[in-house]
């Protein structure tokens, strides 16, 4: 007897234990959490490579939807030697643009980061040894790399457990929906709203994203 073909691979690996873990601490401490994998389905777990391709996604990713962010992603990623640095700055801006579909501030801002880079100005390999809010002020030195990207990349590169995107819009929005918030809390009023999460505010964050990404039926399940 045939046995049943295997089902497809998730489009995203499971969460590390320690995640799997917050995620039940959360949703069995705050009733924010309670009930979103049983609307949503399990929860995703994207990571994004360290360094300068993580953080060019994370450019990408600004001020865009989370479909465009993906869309341009692609098309950026796509060009020859356009994920280390020496082949972005190869590349001629112009063509970034056109092919890749970055804005020119966007381009801009990822050859000051390549730059950086091969400079040392900036120090991934230093990242690993600097508390989050440390990590966070060596991102931001570099132009182009805000507090929201920097903090993007500490979530999904370097799996940070206790860092939360407050300026982020779909969080704030999702906190809104599933809090019965009267208005959409901005970015000092979400940080402080999730201090309560810590230490598993970047599983709060995750939680979220998951959560809106499915009442607004988005297309992907890339939060950023």
């Amino acid at each position: 007897m045939r046995s049943p073909p295997a089902p497809p691979p998730p489009l995203f690996p499971h969460p590390p234990d320690w995640a799997r873990d917050a995620a039940d601490r959360l949703a069995a401490k705050h009733g924010t959490f309670a009930g979103i994998e049983d609307r949503a389905g399990p929860l995703p777990w994207p990571v994004r490579e360290a360094g300068f391709p993580g953080l060019l996604r994370a450019i990408c990713a600004q001020l865009v939807s989370n479909e465009a962010a993906f869309a341009i992603w692609r098309r950026v990623s796509a060009l020859p030697g356009a994920t280390t640095p020496e082949g972005f700055l190869a590349l001629a801006p112009e063509r970034v643009g056109i092919e890749g579909g970055l804005t020119r501030q966007k381009v801009r801002h990822a050859r000051a980061l390549a730059e950086a880079i091969l400079s040392g100005a900036l120090r991934l390999d230093g990242l690993a040894a600097m508390e989050d809010e440390a990590a966070i002020a060596h991102l931001c030195e570099i132009k182009g790399i805000g507090r929201w990207t920097a903090e993007v990349h500490l979530v999904f590169s370097l799996q940070r457990p206790d860092v939360f995107p407050s300026g982020d819009l779909a969080l704030q929005a999702a906190a809104q929906h599933l809090m019965g918030l009267d208005a959409r809390p901005d970015a000092k009023a979400m940080a402080a709203i999730a201090r309560d999460w810590a230490p598993h505010r970047s599983v709060a964050a995750r939680l979220l994203w998951h959560h809106w990404l499915h009442h607004t039926k988005r297309a992907t399940l890339d939060p950023a």
